[in-house]
């Protein structure tokens, strides 16, 4: 997937971030001449910016933003130590009991993916 603007697919650290953060905030450089200085997205220095003033420097911290699925990392990752293994299997199963007992299952993976009640598949 390319840019549609032209800039590189970079991640910034959160050091980086703060301190274009606070080139803003606290000198009172606009936006726009950061932008064109360090070639950042505007729209992304706004958005660190935005969650700047609401949630401070944790904000900032890119592992924190990243939604997803973190059981992959039990199929994916080979630098999971077994302790860290053993408690995504048991955080896994624990949510597999609680949809046992509210009575569903789900069939099939991805974007595929149904729930099922098990009330449907005991009356065949």
């Amino acid at each position: 997937m390319s840019k549609s603007r032209g800039y590189p697919n970079r991640h910034w650290t959160v050091e980086e971030r703060l301190k274009y953060v606070q080139m803003h905030e606290k000198d009172h450089i606009p936006v726009w001449t950061i932008v064109r200085e360090f070639n950042i997205p505007r729209s992304t220095l706004r958005g660190w910016i935005k969650r700047y003033r609401e949630g401070g420097i944790e904000a900032l911290n890119p592992k924190k933003l990243r939604a997803g699925n973190h059981f992959a990392a039990l199929h994916r990752s080979k630098s999971l130590t077994e302790n860290e293994r053993l408690l995504l299997l048991v955080e896994k199963l624990q949510i597999e009991n609680e949809r046992l007992k509210k009575g569903y299952i789900v069939k099939g993976v991805g974007a595929s993916k149904e729930f099922v009640t098990l009330k449907d598949l005991n009356s065949r």
